[in-house]
C-alpha cells in the first residue's frame, strides 16, 4: 500500500513516501480502515523533530533532536513509524472478536490508545506508539473507531479528531459553562479555533488571539465574539476591558514569552488550561499569582473516551464546523508539513488519500 514512513527524528528527509508497504492485518479486537483522508497536527511535527524530548526548550519551529534518542511524548516510539492521528474512512475488515456488521461503517478515530485498567502511564497515541493514518490503510482498536453519520466529506471529517477532542478536553477539565469568558491563544490553528467553537457551543463568551494578519479570517471561521492580535502592545488591557476585569479561563496552546502577561489576566478563582506550547515550553511563572488568586492549572493530554463520543455527537448534530485550510496528496506530505509550519493559514491541513 501507499504510506509515508518516518525513519527517525530529524528534518523532512526523515519522511519517506513508499508504495510497497504491507497492508496491516487487524488483530482480534481491531478493525481495518481504508483511509479517505487524514488530518495533520502539531503532534506530527513535534514527534518528527523530537520536540517532546526534555533536551528541547525552544518553539516547535526552532528544531529538535536527531538520531535514536526518543523524543516522542510517551517515551515508547519505534521506527520506522507511519504518523497521522486523524484518519477518516471506512471499515473494510474486522478482527475475529469484532461484529462483521461493522464492515462498511464510515468512521473517525479516537487516537488515544488507553490501558484497559485506566493507567495513563501506559497510554499511547495513534501515529506515535502505533502506526497511523498517513497510509492507504490503518488498523485501530475497534473501540477507537467511531461510526459517524454525516454528509461531510472525509477531508472535512479528518480535520476534527485530534484538534477538537483536545479542545473539548481543555474545556471539560475546567468545566466551562454558559456566561463565562474564555480566552483562546493560537486561535487560527486547529486546536485554538476548535476551542472557540466549542466554548461558544457551551454558551461561553470568547476572545480569540491570533496574529494580526489572520484576525479577520479567524473571526469568520470560528465565530469568536472578539478577536485580538497577539502582537498588540495593549493586548492585556483590552482583554481586561472586554471581560470586565479578567477571563474565567485562559485556554493556551502557545505559551512562550507571552505566557506571564496572559497568565495575569485570569480572574480570581479562574483556570489555566493547556495542551501545547508552540511558542516554547519553558515559561516564567509567578507562583504568587497562582496561589494568591486561587487559580487552577490543567494539563490536558489523555482524554476520557466520553470526550470523543461527545465530539462525534456534536459533528452529527451540526453544532461545530470543519475549518480546512488546504489539502495535499499523500506523496506531498513534506510540502504539507512545510505549509503547516509556516503558520500563514487559518484551520487544518488535511492529507487527501483520494487525491
Amino acid at each position: 500500500m501507499r504510506a509515508v514512513l518516518l525513519r527517525g527524528h530529524g528534518d523532512f528527509d526523515q519522511l519517506e513516501y513508499r508504495e510497497d508497504v504491507d497492508v496491516p492485518t487487524p488483530g482480534a479486537a481491531e478493525v481495518l480502515i481504508e483511509v479517505g483522508a487524514c488530518g495533520m497536527n502539531n503532534t506530527d511535527i513535534n514527534t518528527r523533530i523530537g520536540w517532546y524530548s526534555k533536551s528541547v526548550a525552544g518553539a516547535t519551529g526552532d528544531g529538535g533532536i536527531t538520531g535514536d534518542v526518543d523524543g516522542s511524548w510517551g517515551g515508547g516510539m519505534a521506527f520506522p513509524r507511519i504518523q497521522g492521528a486523524d484518519p477518516a474512512g471506512r471499515i473494510v475488515a474486522v478482527g475475529s472478536n469484532v461484529d462483521p456488521g461493522r464492515i462498511g461503517e464510515r468512521v473517525i478515530c479516537d487516537a488515544w490508545l488507553r490501558d484497559p485498567d485506566g493507567d495513563i502511564e501506559k497510554a499511547g497515541y495513534l501515529g506515535s506508539e502505533r502506526d497511523g493514518g498517513f497510509a492507504a490503510y490503518v488498523t485501530v482498536p475497534a473501540i477507537n473507531a467511531h461510526a459517524v453519520a454525516t454528509d461531510l466529506t472525509d477531508v472535512e471529517l479528518a480535520s476534527f479528531p485530534c484538534s477538537y477532542a483536545t479542545a473539548e478536553h481543555m474545556l471539560e477539565r475546567p468545566g466551562v459553562r454558559e456566561g463565562q469568558w474564555v480566552v483562546a491563544t493560537g486561535a487560527s490553528g486547529g486546536v485554538g479555533g476548535a476551542i472557540v467553537q466549542l466554548a461558544r457551543r457551551r454558551g461561553a463568551h470568547t476572545i480569540a488571539i491570533a496574529s494580526e494578519s489572520k484576525l479577520e479570517t479567524t473571526a469568520a471561521a470560528t465565530g469568536a465574539d472578539h478577536t485580538l492580535a497577539r502582537q498588540d502592545p495593549a493586548l492585556v488591557d483590552k482583554i481586561r476591558d472586554i471581560t470586565g476585569g479578567g477571563t474565567d479561563v485562559l485556554a493556551d496552546v502557545v505559551a512562550g514569552e507571552q505566557f506571564p502577561e496572559l497568565f495575569e489576566v485570569i480572574r480570581r478563582g479562574g483556570h489555566y488550561t493547556t495542551a501545547g506550547a508552540i511558542a516554547g515550553p519553558i515559561v516564567q511563572l509567578d507562583v504568587r499569582t497562582l496561589y494568591l488568586h486561587d487559580l487552577t492549572m490543567h494539563g490536558c493530554t489523555v482524554l476520557a473516551p466520553a470526550v470523543f463520543a461527545s465530539l462525534v455527537g456534536y459533528i452529527e448534530a451540526g453544532e461545530i464546523q470543519p475549518i480546512v485550510a488546504g489539502t495535499f496528496a499523500l506523496p506531498d506530505l513534506v510540502d504539507a508539513q512545510r505549509a503547516f509550519m509556516a503558520k500563514t493559514a487559518v484551520g487544518a491541513y488535511v492529507i487527501d488519500l483520494g487525491a
